[in-house]
């Protein structure tokens, strides 16, 4: 049956049939005189280019009959969709492009965090795996590829990216679920881990930048010195009590209490030799108080908005797998519906 329909659609030159009118046609009488005979002689070549050019004329117009009626189409099948699905497809296009976006400059700002501050030598690439830098690398290389994945199978109408990336979204959707139970249930555990990294930070403080102003924006944020306390410091080889230089047994100029001389100048030895004063002494020259507690402290008076941000973020990510998921259904049902064979 489709076979047919599709000789039907073309006008082959082996199926066309002959409408010139000749002696043997019924509807045309026979000529009664060699007059009539010589001017159809005379005109059969004329005639016969113009019904050729009729005959395309007619089988052009019945291929578009058929495709207004909704028959056989020959080609790519045209896919019906709601005004709904046209909506989601391109609101998931439209947000997948501008993350796809935000992954990139976040990828292109750590490679050139890396470059930058020669990581990626020979004699640095062993500590590359605490570098921050390396952070920004992978989560803008991740969110640039799923993301491109994303648009591109929304714009495309692409089922394999389509299902690509709502199984990438389904498996972040479900690490960020398993991350939060485990931080609720490891709580103490998450604590030991901050105080090992706040104590690498601080060991690095001045080799590298980035721990350097990390450690910085926490201590001025939260007004605080050193992990559980100010004498922390001396973990730092340059803070060392038993360092030669002058930074020997101080501490860094954001843990001071007023860092700033006459209100104006920023003074970088307001925290020598603090860790030779006692706490009463020390108080009013740094803060004593350690990162550790003050982070501790923060958490517990933003849990609402940290409540909220989260559910915000995971909603969203539910709300583009719904999204895609429904997608791939209207292509499905659509390819189905323009392939089913019109009777």
């Amino acid at each position: 049956m489709r076979r047919f329909q599709l000789m039907r659609s073309f006008p082959f030159p082996w199926f066309r049939r002959e409408t010139t009118p000749n002696e043997t046609s019924p509807l045309i009488p026979k000529a009664d005189s060699d007059k009539e005979g010589a001017e159809a002689a005379v005109h059969a070549g004329t005639e016969g280019s113009l019904d050729q050019e009729a005959s395309q004329q007619i089988s052009d117009g019945h291929n578009q009959a058929t495709e207004a009626s909704g028959g056989t189409r020959v080609g790519r099948p045209r896919r019906h969709y709601s005004s709904t699905d046209y909506i989601l497809k391109y609101l998931l296009f439209i947000s997948n492009l501008l993350f796809t976006v935000l992954g990139l400059v976040v990828l292109v700002l750590g490679l050139w965090g890396l470059v930058n501050k020669e990581s990626l030598a020979q004699e640095k690439i062993g500590s590359i795996g605490t570098d921050p830098m390396l952070l920004f690398v992978t989560v803008g290389f991740v969110l640039s590829v799923l993301c491109l994945s994303g648009c591109v199978g929304a714009l495309r109408e692409n089922c394999c990216l389509l299902r690509v990336f709502s199984a990438a979204v389904l498996v972040l959707v479900t690490a960020q679920v398993l991350v939060a139970i485990m931080a609720y249930s490891l709580q103490d555990q998450i604590g030991g881990f901050l105080r090992t990294g706040m104590l690498s930070a601080m060991a690095r403080y001045q080799d590298d930048l980035d721990l350097r102003f990390i450690t910085d924006e926490i201590q001025i944020g939260l007004q605080c010195c050193g992990a559980d306390n100010y004498r922390d410091w001396e973990i730092n080889m340059y803070y060392n009590c038993s360092s030669p230089g002058v930074l020997a047994c101080g501490v860094p100029a954001t843990c001071c209490v007023d860092p700033l001389e006459n209100g104006t100048v920023w003074n970088s030895q307001c925290g020598v030799g603090a860790q030779q004063l006692g706490e009463f002494s020390a108080q009013s020259v740094i803060f004593l108080g350690g990162c550790l507690g003050g982070i501790s402290r923060w958490v517990e008076q933003h849990t609402g908005v940290i409540g909220v941000v989260a559910t915000v973020i995971l909603g969203v990510q539910i709300l583009t797998l719904l999204i895609t998921t429904r997608l791939l259904d209207s292509i499905h049902w659509s390819k189905a519906r323009a392939e089913q064979p019109k009777v």
